[in-house]
């Protein structure tokens, strides 16, 4: 199962790649989990400067913009 995590204070870009994440690997027929993170102080000390920020199996895959959903899948895939 992947461990995918949105980082982020909850904005619209957030919420965006979130649904993205998951239609993303739903499409794929990955088994996931998706957290969202939205505490700065576990920002910061997952080395995340700029959010919206991807992070799949404990490695930061994008920050600060929302890729599409063609990238999404290559970076979870």
């Amino acid at each position: 199962m992947k461990k995918l995590e949105i980082y982020g204070p909850g904005c619209s870009r957030c919420e965006q790649l979130a649904k993205l994440v998951g239609q993303a690997a739903t499409e794929l027929g990955i088994p996931y989990q998706l957290e969202k993170v939205t505490d700065i102080s576990r920002m910061t000390a997952a080395g995340i400067m700029m959010t919206p920020a991807l992070v799949v199996d404990g490695q930061i895959k994008v920050m600060g913009k929302v890729p599409g959903l063609a990238e999404v899948k290559k970076l979870i895939g």
